[in-house]
């Protein structure tokens, strides 16, 4: 785990070539076809000798939810079990581990940083707004409430956010299906035991610079032109969670005209660094969970040593 632009891909690749491992993607863009610049999605060359699994698998009309994630992760750890192997998950998508490891309820608990989210559009646009991207989602839910109604609006599209699923959905879901004592929880608890683990620069102003450069070289390397080509198709829009992905968003609203080039590149970076930011709040809660410092110049040993007894334990 770790924020974006700390080395978990790299360092991930370079665990798989000296244990017997096998990667999952956690990355919420990366689950996604045609997304390879802006998500910074491994080279060809990378992945021959280190598959990924759940990349690249989803066209970018279709959402995914993190109960969708779960389910398929699920089904991917089994599997790689059955080769002999130990799953890796690797990624920053922090809402995919917590769905994965503690299951996802009927409806979901408030979530500081979801609900920091929508206050943000609702500080730069109003609620009318969130009661608009709402109405794209769960327009059933959208026409009982007023736009202006900041506490339901703020929590009906939270748990959208959180599940996939429309407020209205589960709420019928919860009407007609009642569980007994005896029924299995519909989300049971993860049935594995996981060491997670966090990479990171020592200093966030490093990280911050790393982001910037990042940032540059993807527009070097196409990424306007793999927007464009995204936009080209008709059955894409700005509001899909693909293009709402941190990079893709600004650089499909300069396309639209809505900003300049110069303003797109600044409000990119910005985007990453508030994403970093975001991560680093859900880490900092996370239980039992060990930093390591991601330029230190043995990483990749010291994860290899606290790996391995592990996988001793677990092949002996």
């Amino acid at each position: 785990m770790g924020p974006t632009c700390s080395g978990k891909t790299g360092a991930a690749v370079e665990l798989v070539q000296r244990l017997p491992l096998e990667i999952i993607n956690v990355d919420s863009a990366l689950v996604y076809q045609g997304l390879e610049i802006g998500a910074a999605r491994p080279e060809p060359e990378v992945l021959a000798k280190a598959p990924h699994r759940l990349l690249g698998f989803l066209d970018p009309s279709e959402p995914y939810s993190a109960a969708r994630f779960r389910e398929d992760a699920l089904g991917e750890i089994a599997d790689i079990h059955a080769n002999g192997n130990i799953p890796l998950l690797v990624g920053g998508t922090m809402l995919y581990f917590k769905a994965l490891q503690q299951g996802l309820a009927d409806l979901p608990a408030a979530d500081p940083v979801v609900r920091e989210a929508i206050d943000a559009i609702a500080r730069e646009h109003g609620w009318p707004e969130v009661h608009r991207q709402l109405a794209e989602v769960d327009p059933e839910t959208a026409a009982r409430l007023k736009p202006n109604d900041g506490q339901r609006l703020q929590r009906a599209l939270e748990v959208y956010r959180l599940t996939g699923e429309p407020l209205s959905a589960l709420h019928r879901k919860q009407k007609s299906v009642a569980l007994s004592d005896t029924e299995e929880n519909p989300s049971p608890a993860f049935p594995y035991t996981a060491t997670c683990l966090a990479l990171a620069p020592a200093s966030r102003a490093l990280l911050h610079e790393r982001i910037a450069e990042r940032f540059h070289t993807m527009l070097e390397d196409g990424l306007v032109e793999e927007v464009r080509q995204l936009k080209s198709r008709q059955d894409l829009h700005r509001e899909l969670p693909a293009i709402k992905a941190v990079g893709y968003r600004q650089v499909w609203d300069y396309l639209d005209g809505l900003y300049s080039y110069e303003e797109m590149v600044d409000r990119g970076i910005i985007a990453t660094r508030q994403l970093a930011k975001r991560q680093f709040t859900w880490l900092r809660g996370w239980p039992e969970l060990e930093w390591f410092d991601s330029d230190h110049p043995q990483l990749i040993e010291q994860l290899e040593n606290r790996l391995a007894p592990l996988l001793d334990s677990v092949f002996s």
